[in-house]
């Protein structure tokens, strides 16, 4: 059927490129301009992940239903002069200006509010104005439709709270005057993921293109996979578009997205182009002055030719050069392209494992994934043979690069297509000479790697980094610094008894280690709620205390300190089941393939601890902070390694490191299916898989290092991770551990108990 697929779109090239030109037109436009009015970007939100926990119900309890239907922008000036009458009446006038706009609801001006008569300042207005006495904050409360301030209104207010800052600033040029909230906020961060996106694929795109230049010679070659990286990367741009409609999108679900797609598809597109050189050089073989060179300047006659009895089957007037091009693309398909599928259906189990986890955040990147991997898949079964359709015989030319005298000798030397004997094969004889020495140096080195893990803390960080280049940092920064009591409560107690009951309950809360202060009790919509406030990074482990220890009355423990614990809790309860999910079906995909249950064994072996490697990376560089002055952030604002991160580094970087598995297995298997023993078919299967698999480890290196140099911090440590993981796989992983272990257990290596000889026959998948 692929083989078919493949000849059928070669022939038909024209229809097929025609309709994905309209296919990725169709997704551009509605990224860009949407079909609602609003583009990709503006659809985005930036809420950390959550789940329904006490937290939560904690939070649904004291809040009002009125306050999920409004929203806020404030004005912050700090420091300055409080008792300034110029201040007062800048502010005055401000109030007058927006009480007038249809849709606001309240402005709080703390200036204005009067004070308690014996002097003191009034309760309602301590939350805006700074701890040190030398700032406030005025507030405009707008009126929410299903959730959300319409772009008019927030835009009115905006600009008219702007024009009051620019005044104040005139007034009092030393004086720090901001405007934020959380919608500017969630603008700004979309701004910044837009721009990470951008910067990652002006590093990585033409990086990626030299590496294939240098691989394949030529430009043509060279640009097929970046054709079908860029389908891929507009594809899921479209495909985000849709899911927004039905799921809430966060700003790392579409980097996270965009960036597996990228690579994945340049992966399987460099595959591709380097099997249909194979495949149609070998058929060209012998075919007279006019045919192009081998890759080593042998002539084709020294090539094996491979299939030569279908094609002295087919009738004499169809053994033309355009025939045997189709018929090379056909094969390619058939071979590299079943072992493309095979790859995405592996990264897609991997995928699929992180929905059994309950935070919409992480199913809404499991679900796009998914359909990114599909995306990838169809680019090399689809776009890329109609290209090679079109450009056949001049991709096995030699390539533009390979005359220039001296660089086309060393292009040359490189090639795609792997001679006999090489760097790799000789690599595999030495470890086949002590396979098993070398297995436990391996083994040992990559457990030496992970040993940052025995110290790992697994925090959600999410909320509490915000990028520099933000436009809503100094506002976040002065807020969280001069404002606590207007931030959102780190702990907070929640009593469902009377006010004697809750009092006790915070001065037993204020011993605890870690806690600073508690608030007296106040009554809000019928409880008790005291907020307490932690040191730095400690409030999760007082959570914990608190709920540990709790009183005999109704209570609750509630705050994003609080949400962050119930948050953790929910992934440790599913990562079991994703760890069961992601390897049942990745060892029956495996036996599937090799018809051996040993070789599935040892893939998720030593997959797993190659994974344990990029999260002590993650431990050591961006907990421990050794990372931070090359990656440039604070280390004091890291406190664990977010949770976030952790699962999808560990799920995408065994989806992965399985892709590099297959690329290997299929060319041991297919070795091996010949007649050649265990070990002549991982010499020869590594020797025909290595370039390859070297030069996408590289390329998927460099695209994860571009967008691990953005501002947002959780894809600066997903991309990190995942290079660190990338390259450990392709190059100890994948050509010194794997063959060495595969070697030490060739007696048993293709073993299978007797009862699964006829499932393997008669569901396995055979190239």
């Amino acid at each position: 059927m692929l083989r078919q697929l493949g000849v059928s779109v070669a022939r038909h090239r024209l229809i097929s490129l025609l309709c994905w030109v309209v296919a990725l037109a169709a997704c551009v436009a509605t990224a860009l301009f949407g079909v609602s009015g609003q583009s990709l970007f503006e659809r985005l939100s930036s809420e950390g992940p959550s789940v329904q926990g006490e937290a939560q119900a904690a939070a649904d309890l004291i809040e009002g239903p009125e306050s999920e239907q409004t929203e806020s922008l404030s004005l912050l000036v700090h420091p300055t002069d409080l008792a300034s009458p110029d201040l007062a009446a800048v502010l005055n006038s401000a109030t007058l200006r927006l009480d007038q706009v249809d849709g606001v609801a309240q402005v709080i001006n703390p200036l204005a509010m009067p004070s308690l008569p014996d002097g003191t300042i009034n309760p309602a207005a301590a939350p805006l104005l700074s701890a040190d006495g030398e700032g406030m904050l005025l507030t405009v409360t707008m009126a929410a439709t299903d959730g959300s301030v319409p772009d008019p209104l927030l835009s009115q207010v905006h600009r008219l709270l702007q024009i009051t800052a620019d005044e104040i600033s005139q007034l009092d040029p030393p004086a720090r005057v901001e405007v934020g909230g959380a919608p500017l906020i969630v603008d700004s961060l979309v701004a910044v993921a837009e721009s990470d996106l951008q910067k990652g694929e002006l590093i990585a795109l033409p990086i990626a293109l030299l590496v294939m230049l240098v691989i394949f010679g030529g430009f043509l070659a060279a640009g097929i996979p970046l054709v079908g990286a860029i389908a891929s990367i507009i594809g899921a741009l479209g495909m985000l578009y849709a899911f927004t409609f039905v799921l809430d999108i966060g700003i790392t679900v579409m980097n996270v997205i965009t960036v597996i797609g990228l690579g994945l598809s340049i992966d399987y597109g460099l595959l591709m182009v380097s099997r249909f050189r194979e495949e149609f050089r070998a058929r060209v073989g012998g075919g007279g002055p006019g045919a192009p060179p081998g890759p080593h300047g042998e002539p084709f006659s020294q090539l094996p030719a491979l299939e030569t009895g279908e094609l002295a089957a087919l009738p004499h007037h169809r053994h033309s050069r355009h025939e045997l091009m189709l018929q090379a693309v056909g094969s390619t398909v058939n071979t590299a392209g079943r072992t493309v599928l095979y790859s995405g259906l592996t990264f897609a189990i991997a995928a699929a494992g992180l929905l059994v986890f309950e935070p919409a955040i992480i199913r809404a990147i499991a679900i796009g994934a998914i359909c990114v991997v599909l995306i990838a898949i169809l680019t090399a079964l689809v776009l890329v043979p109609a290209l090679l359709g079109y450009l056949g015989e001049r991709l096995v030319q030699p390539g533009l690069l390979t005359r220039i005298p001296g660089v086309g000798r060393w292009l040359t030397r490189f090639g795609d297509i792997a001679p006999e004997e090489g760097v790799f094969s000789k690599l595999a004889r030495l470890v086949q000479r002590a396979p098993v020495l070398v297995a436990l140096g391996g083994t040992a080195v990559l457990l030496l790697l992970s040993s940052p893990v025995l110290s790992m803390t697994v925090a959600n960080s999410a909320d509490d980094v915000i990028p520099r280049s933000s436009s809503q940092y100094d506002f976040i920064t002065t807020l969280n610094e001069e404002f606590q009591l207007a931030t959102a409560p780190r702990v907070l107690l929640v009593s469902g008894t009377d006010e004697a009951g809750a009092t006790g309950w915070a001065e037993d809360v204020a011993d605890l280690p870690g806690v600073t202060d508690v608030a007296p009790p106040a009554l809000q919509n019928g409880y008790w709620v005291s907020r307490v406030s932690v040191d730095t990074h400690r409030g999760a482990d007082v959570v914990r205390e608190i709920r540990a220890d709790r009183p005999a009355f109704d209570n609750w423990v509630g705050g994003a300190d609080a949400q962050s614990v119930d948050y953790l809790d929910s992934l440790a309860a599913g990562a079991p089941w994703a760890v069961l999910i992601i390897a049942v079906a990745t060892f029956v995909l495996l036996f599937l393939m090799t018809g051996s249950v040993v070789i599935p064994l040892t893939a998720l072996v030593i997959s797993a601890i190659s994974l344990g490697a990029a999260a002590g990376v993650l431990v050591w560089g961006f907990q421990d902070g050794n990372l931070s002055g090359l990656l440039n952030f604070d280390p004091d604002a890291i406190s664990g390694v977010d949770a976030l991160v952790l699962a999808l580094v560990l799920t995408f970087g065994f989806g992965l490191a399985m892709d590099y598995e297959m690329f290997l297995l299929a060319r041991i298997k297919e070795h091996h299916d010949r007649g050649e023993s265990t070990r002549g078919a991982i010499e020869t299967g590594l020797q025909s898989s290595g370039r390859i698999i070297t030069s996408a480890a590289l390329i998927i290196v460099l695209v994860f290092a571009g967008f691990a140099t953005g501002e947002l911090m959780q894809m600066k440590q997903i991309g990190t991770a995942l290079a660190v993981a990338v390259l450990l796989d392709a190059t100890l992983v994948r050509i010194v551990l794997v063959p060495a272990v595969m070697t030490a257990l060739e007696r048993i290596l293709w073993w299978a108990p007797r009862w699964s000889a006829p499932i393997h026959t008669r569901f396995g998948l055979r190239e």
